[in-house]
């Protein structure tokens, strides 16, 4: 009996040792900012501390801003991104400069008439560390961010620290047009194609190598890389929390099937906005799909599911206060990822934006898809009506892996 006994609460020490093991698991992905905290916080002693940040720049639950003044490191300014400093503006949204209620520290907007540090900004700044979990897209306005902040800094004799992030979709996926000298804009300030496959600390390397930006030779930048990230790892593989990086991109899934849908922005047709599914539902009043339409888009298209659906988008505010189609019953689809790993989702969004143009007899495209897509207007009607978009991307594809080469850090 005695034996039993002993043999059992063995059996339930290992049980208990293993579930332990289970439920504290760590990220296969440790952050850069995360590894910032462990390995290099000694380094900011002594400095005036700026930081670029949104909501997405947390390790565990605090916010980076919290957990460094926890350290006692001297944080003089905060610089808030699209979106705002803690996110809580919606897209396209000006911010204006103020106080970080939290802090009391002032905060300095980047997405407002300025969108570029000043020097009056930067006078009490030795340093400026960057914190910002990116979505993997050219149109998407954190890189353009970057460089201007790199831009300024070097102006001013400033280093700029990048605490690297995971790129969502990977490092493996380049897709898209690339984006021509005349459609430039901050939805698309680099040459790079619609969907590059680098993280920021990458992109930031990429910027200077290639002269992109002013003052690239006097640059002083350092990227804190990530520990554990490689190319072929989506978000799901990181094991790392989705903390929404905009209001519109509230999960992943949201955030992967958006680097297609987003075309969406650049038409009169509803990307979803004012829904609790935006860019994962697209239509419009007088959209009338067929059979045939979904059916030919399900032939198309593995690891994803797209169903006929209606909805009504409505204000919601810090969302989409004024969205597509206000308060009217929407046709369309609604697109459910089901493997990310098995579709293109720029794909995706052309092939759904021919779908829906052929079903929709007033759907129409305006400029701002030339700054989206980065091409002409009529070239990508042209180029969707003739297939022959495919064979456009196969060619930036190709030149961009091997420009951007030199400038991997991950393997």
């Amino acid at each position: 009996m005695r034996v039993s006994t002993t043999l059992f609460s063995l059996c339930w020490f290992l049980l208990l040792a293993g579930c332990s093991d289970i439920f504290s698991q760590k990220p296969a992905v440790t952050v850069g900012a995360h590894v910032l905290l462990d390995d290099h916080l000694s380094e900011l002693q002594n400095k005036r501390v700026g930081l670029v940040m949104n909501p997405t720049a947390r390790v565990e639950s605090s916010h980076m801003v919290d957990t460094l003044l926890i350290h006692d490191i001297n944080i003089t300014a905060l610089f808030a991104p699209e979106h705002g400093f803690r996110g809580d503006v919606g897209a396209g949204e000006t911010i204006e400069d103020g106080v970080d209620q939290s802090t009391g520290l002032p905060v300095y907007s980047l997405y407002g008439q300025t969108r570029t540090p000043t020097p009056e900004m930067l006078k009490k700044v030795d340093i400026l560390l960057l914190d910002i979990q990116d979505v993997g897209a050219r149109f998407y306005t954190y890189n353009a961010t970057l460089g201007n902040i790199i831009e300024a800094a070097s102006a001013e004799n400033i280093p700029v620290w990048i605490l690297d992030r995971p790129n969502p979709a990977g490092g493996e996926l380049i897709s898209g047009w690339m984006m021509q000298p005349e459609h430039q804009s901050f939805v698309g300030q680099y040459p790079i194609p619609m969907v590059h496959g680098m993280t920021l600390g990458e992109l930031a390397e990429m910027m200077v190598g290639e002269g992109w930006i002013e003052n690239a030779d006097s640059t002083d930048i350092r990227v804190i890389p990530m520990k554990g990230w490689n190319r072929s790892m989506k978000w799901p593989d990181t094991g790392l929390e989705w903390i929404p990086p905009s209001p519109n991109l509230p999960t992943f899934y949201h955030a992967y099937v958006y680097l297609g849908t987003v075309l969406f922005e650049g038409t009169n047709l509803s990307e979803g906005r004012g829904t609790n599914d935006p860019f994962l539902r697209v239509g419009s009043p007088s959209t009338k799909l067929t059979t045939s339409h979904i059916a030919q888009l399900r032939r198309q298209f593995s690891g994803v599911n797209i169903e006929r659906r209606s909805f009504t988008a409505t204000s919601m505010p810090g969302k989409a206060p004024n969205p597509k189609h206000q308060d009217k019953r929407s046709h369309g689809v609604a697109i459910q990822v089901t493997n990310p790993n098995a579709f293109n989702p720029v794909e995706l969004g052309v092939e759904l934006l021919s779908t829906m143009m052929d079903a929709t007899h007033n759907a129409e495209l305006n400029d701002f898809i030339q700054k989206l897509s980065g091409i002409n207007r009529d070239s990508l009607l042209q180029q969707i009506q003739n297939q022959s978009y495919q064979k456009s991307w196969e060619k930036t594809t190709s030149s961009f892996h091997k420009q951007r080469q030199q400038y991997l850090i991950y393997d």
